[in-house]
């Protein structure tokens, strides 16, 4: 196994620097899209084979393998803003260097909208086929099937279509099964999964800002994983305090739901640790008034004890600013040192000097959680010079086993497969 990775607000009980003082202009620093040269791709440790399932597609950001082995990709990108609502942190000098910077790091392109499915039909690990399976969706994310129906999540409602095993493509206007909050779409990604008796979907809905800049009724329901009854659509609040969480999977040997998160910007280099964490129900994780439990976050104002003395501490940091995205939790058909933890998308810094993330880590697990320092496991998106070659987003196990790696900046779907 690879060396772990020695960083700051790693592990269960991270060390704290002092926040930085907010600053008119934040530190941004991001990876400058490159695109991959003609011969290169990830690497990935020894005795795993890196191939390309799929290239060409339009900012994929997330995939989800079906029960046949087809792969469903969400090509998507943020929407724009909900008629008559603003994002208050993407005006001024900070919004406008955020968004010639967000440009050149890959992220300015239209929605393709759609879900494309991949086919491998020959198991050689490259998918030969590839059909739009669904199109006409709104920034779509998420997918989870359900028996005989395929779930979406939209950057504003979870829809579905009927699904019959082997299908390539879906002719049927999505059926409506709740609205989700949607607003400025400061975070938009809305990612899904379903309970192990198919009675209820887990929805992840993002903060619409940074620290409730703009005003904490822009953020009634959001900052929140939402429990959705099936099929009807009734919903509650199931966790709430997480800023942005995104991937979602349930830890094998404790059928525990865990999520990962990206904490909030400018107060530093290393500073808030994002997080891995297990769900709690009804618990309150500290967005935006604290963070790391009962840190109190100055910048929040009016501040809110009472809503502090409530929050507790995710269960694993994972070092500030690496935008952990996709989660997927390995099985035996990896090899014993990948067999038991999570696999992790990082999509990389914009809020650092040094630049970090723009990789896929390992963090082992034992008897439920984790057990050791993250391990870089797929890695070379960054050039040499500081380009992103590629950002990792969503991961999943294909039917095999292998891991699957959608790179939004690469436009492509990375295969990594132990070599027999």
């Amino acid at each position: 196994m690879a060396q772990p990775t020695a960083a700051p607000g790693v592990g269960p009980n991270p060390a704290l620097p002092a926040p930085d003082k907010d600053g008119l202009i934040p530190t941004v620093n991001i990876a400058p899209a490159e695109r991959w040269p003609e011969g290169k791709m990830p690497r990935a440790p020894a005795g795993f084979t890196v191939t390309a399932f799929a290239t060409g597609l339009d900012h994929p950001r997330w995939v989800y393998t079906l029960p046949n082995g087809d792969v469903l990709v969400a090509e998507s990108n943020k929407p724009g803003p909900e008629p008559g609502t603003k994002d208050v942190h993407s005006e001024g000098l900070k919004g406008k260097a955020m968004g010639v910077v967000m440009k050149r790091a890959g992220a300015g392109v239209p929605s393709a909208d759609r879900i494309t499915l991949l086919r491998d039909a020959d198991g050689d690990g490259i998918a030969e086929s590839r059909t739009e399976f669904l199109k006409g969706l709104k920034s779509p994310f998420g997918m989870a099937l359900v028996g005989d129906q395929l779930y979406i999540a939209n950057a504003d409602a979870i829809v579905r279509v009927p699904y019959e095993r082997g299908q390539t493509k879906s002719s049927a206007t999505p059926s409506h099964v709740t609205d989700l909050p949607a607003g400025a779409n400061h975070h938009w990604t809305k990612n899904i999964i379903a309970s192990a008796d198919g009675k209820q979907l887990y929805a992840t809905v993002g903060s619409n800002s940074n620290i409730g800049d703009n005003g904490m009724q822009a953020e009634q329901g959001r900052a929140a994983i939402w429990q959705v009854d099936l099929p009807g659509g009734a919903k509650r609040l199931f966790a709430s305090g997480l800023r942005n969480p995104n991937g979602l999977g349930w830890e094998p040997h404790s059928k525990v739901l865990w999520t990962v998160v990206n904490e909030r910007d400018e107060l530093g280099n290393d500073l808030v640790p994002d997080y891995l964490t297990s769900v709690k129900e009804g618990a309150f994780y500290g967005w935006p008034w604290s963070y790391w439990g009962q840190n109190v976050d100055a910048r929040v104002q009016p501040p809110n004890p009472e809503m502090v003395a409530k929050a507790i501490a995710p269960d694993y940091g994972l070092g500030a600013h690496r935008a952990p995205l996709g989660l997927a939790f390995s099985d035996e058909r990896m090899p014993a040192p990948y067999a038991n933890g999570a696999f992790i998308g990082q999509h990389g810094s914009w809020n650092r000097k040094e630049l970090a993330g723009y990789n896929v880590v390992f963090v082992p697990f034992a008897e439920g959680k984790p057990a050791g320092a993250p391990v870089e496991f797929l890695t070379g998106f960054l050039s040499s010079d500081g380009k992103a070659y590629g950002r990792p987003v969503g991961v999943a196990l294909d039917g095999k086993g292998a891991l699957l790696v959608a790179d939004d900046v690469g436009n492509a779907i990375w295969r990594v497969a132990p070599q027999k």
